[in-house]
C-alpha cells in the first residue's frame, strides 16, 4: 500500500502554521484536557480499526498483541496524563534563601512550543501516540511523522489526529527517508525520535544545526540475567513472553540471556515446552507474529546463518514448517547457545526471535559481561537473592529495570522510560513526559528591600562589612 506522502516542500508550512498559531494562544489546562479527552473517545471507537491496520502492515500480527501493546498502552497514558495534569501543571515553590531576602521563588512548567515526534514501525501506535499525549499535556502543539513501514497505519493516525485536533495543533506528515531527513532539520522546540542508534545519531546531527533539544528512545542489547536462586520455570515463562511477544520485534525485549552454567540446559528444556504450548500447531500459529518486512526477515537470516558458519549449536522452539502458506515472513524462534562476541548475533541489536544463550559462572562475570557492552535500554534481572540483585543493580547502568520478569517496566506510567548512553538520552511517560516537554522557568519575586541597594560601588566601610558578612562561612 502506498501512503499519502506530504511532499518536503509542506513540512516548513505545516510547522508555520502550527508555530503561529502557538504563538497566538498557547493551549490552557482547559484545552489540554479536552483535547485528551477526545483523543481517548475516538481512538477507543477505533481499536479494532487500529488492529486491522497493524496486522495488514504486519502480514499477520496477533489482535491480542496490537490491543496489549498499543491500545491499552495508550488508553493508559491518556488515563494517566487527565488525573494527574493539573497538578503537574502547578508552579513549585521554591527556597529563595536568606540572603535574597525579601523574595519570593518558585518554578514554573512552560510549554515549549512546537515539537516534533519521529516514530517507528515495531509499535507503530504506542510510539507514535504516547510521546503526543505528553506533547499535548505539556501545552505544545505536534507535528508527527510516522512510519513509512506501516503505511496502513501511518494512515490510520493521519485520519485518527485530523478528527481530533485542527491542524493548527496536530498534524500527522507521512513519507520515506527524505521526508525523515528534512523532518529532523526543522526547527522544532524539541524532537523526539523512536529508532535505531544508528538513526538517531543522523536525527540528532541534524538536529545540531538548530541547536534543538532531542530525546532519543534508541535500543540495543538488552541482557535477562538469570541467576542460581532464579525460580526456573518463572524465569523461562516470563522471558519466553519478553522474548517473542510481537515476534521479538520489542527495543526492550530481552537480546541475550546470561544464565548460571548449572541451569542452562533445563531452562532451554523449559523454554522450549513454553513455545510449543503458546505458538506451535495446536492454534494455527495465530498469535504468533510475522516479520514487518522482506530486509528484516533476511536480516534475521543472515544473524542465523552466521551463528551456523561457526558452528554454534542452535536450538529450534517451535516448528514453523507447518505454518499455512497464507502466513509469510514467519521466522522460526531460536537459540543460539553460547555464541562467540563476536558472532553477529552478539555484535548486532537482534530485534527479532532469535535468543542467544550464554552460561557464566559467578555473579561477577556475568556482570562483567554486561559492563564490557554499551550500556542498555532495559535490564532483566532473574533470582531469589536479594545480595544478588542488589550488586547487579549497584553494578550495571541500564534504561530500566525489571525484576523477576520482563517488559513490564515500560507499562509502569509512573516511572520515567528512556535509554542512556547508546541506549538513548531522555525520559517519557507520566510526569517525566510532561517535563520533557516544558520548561522548567524560575521566577524569582523580589520585594523591598533589597541588598542590591546597599551594596554597590565604592566597596568601603558598611559596604565592605556587608560583603564580607554574606561571603563568611561558619566553620571555616
Amino acid at each position: 500500500m502506498q501512503m499519502h506522502d506530504s511532499p518536503p516542500s509542506q513540512l516548513q508550512p505545516s510547522f508555520e502554521r502550527l508555530r503561529a498559531a502557538w504563538l497566538d494562544q498557547r493551549p490552557s489546562y482547559e484545552q489540554r484536557r479536552d483535547d485528551l479527552k477526545r483523543l481517548r473517545y475516538l481512538f477507543r471507537e477505533r481499536l479494532d480499526e487500529m488492529a486491522k491496520a497493524v496486522s495488514a502492515d504486519f502480514s499477520h500480527r496477533s489482535v491480542h498483541e496490537t490491543l496489549l501493546s498499543e491500545g491499552s498502552v495508550v488508553l493508559s497514558e491518556i488515563d494517566h496524563t487527565l488525573a494527574r495534569l493539573k497538578t503537574w501543571m502547578k508552579a513549585e515553590r521554591r527556597a529563595a534563601g536568606w540572603k535574597l531576602w525579601p523574595a519570593k521563588a518558585e518554578v514554573r512548567f512552560v510549554p515549549l512550543g512546537v515539537v516534533g515526534i519521529i516514530s517507528p514501525w515495531n509499535y507503530p501506535v504506542n510510539l507514535a501516540l504516547a510521546p503526543l499525549v505528553a506533547a499535548i499535556g505539556a501545552g505544545n502543539h505536534v507535528l508527527l511523522k510516522p512510519s513509512e513501514h506501516t503505511p496502513r497505519t501511518s494512515e490510520f493516525l493521519r485520519a485518527l489526529i485530523a478528527d481530533v485536533f485542527p491542524d493548527t495543533r496536530a498534524t500527522v506528515v507521512l513519507g520515506g527517508a527524505d521526508l525523515s531527513a528534512a523532518f529532523s532539520a526543522l526547527p522544532f522546540d524539541h524532537l523526539f525520535f523512536t529508532g535505531s542508534t544508528a538513526v538517531g545519531r543522523k536525527v540528532m546531527a541534524a538536529a545540531a544545526q538548530n541547536l534543538t533539544p532531542v530525546t532519543l528512545e534508541l535500543g540495543g542489547k538488552s541482557p535477562a540475567i538469570v541467576g542460581e536462586t532464579a525460580d526456573l520455570q518463572r524465569a523461562a515463562n516470563r522471558i519466553a513472553t519478553g522474548k517473542f511477544f510481537n515476534a521479538g520485534q520489542t527495543c526492550i525485549a530481552p537480546d541475550y540471556v546470561l544464565i548460571h552454567e548449572g541451569k542452562r540446559d533445563a531452562f532451554v528444556t523449559l523454554l522450549k515446552q513454553q513455545m510449543g504450548e503458546r505458538y506451535g500447531a495446536r492454534n494455527g500459529y495465530q498469535d504468533y507474529t510475522s516479520i514487518i518486512n522482506e530486509a528484516q526477515h533476511d536480516r534475521l537470516a543472515n544473524l542465523v546463518n552466521d551463528a551456523q558458519a561457526r558452528g554454534h549449536e542452535l536450538v529450534s522452539l517451535v516448528d514453523m514448517k507447518q505454518a499455512p502458506p497464507s502466513r509469510v515472513r514467519v521466522f522460526e524462534p531460536t537459540l543460539v547457545l553460547e555464541p562467540s562476541p563476536d558472532s553477529a548475533v552478539m555484535r548486532e541489536e537482534i530485534f527479532g526471535p532469535i535468543l542467544p544463550v550464554i552460561s557464566y559462572r559467578t555473579t561477577d562475570e556475568a556482570i562483567g559481561y554486561v559492563l564490557g557492552r554499551d550500556r542498555p535500554l532495559a535490564l532483566y534481572c532473574f533470582s531469589a537473592d536479594m545480595r544478588e540483585i542488589e550488586t547487579i543493580l549497584a553494578r550495571i547502568v541500564a534504561g530500566g529495570v525489571c525484576i523477576n520478569d520482563t517488559l513490564y517496566q515500560f507499562a509502569c506510567n509512573d516511572m520515567p522510560f528512556g535509554g542512556v548512553g547508546a541506549s538513548g538520552m531522555g525520559h517519557y511517560h507520566g510526569r517525566e513526559g510532561f517535563l520533557t516537554f516544558s520548561k522548567s522557568m524560575s521566577v524569582l519575586r523580589k520585594y523591598d528591600p533589597a541588598p542590591s541597594d546597599l551594596i554597590t560601588p565604592p566597596y568601603k566601610g558598611l559596604t565592605d562589612r556587608l560583603v564580607r558578612f554574606i561571603t563568611w562561612i561558619p566553620g571555616r
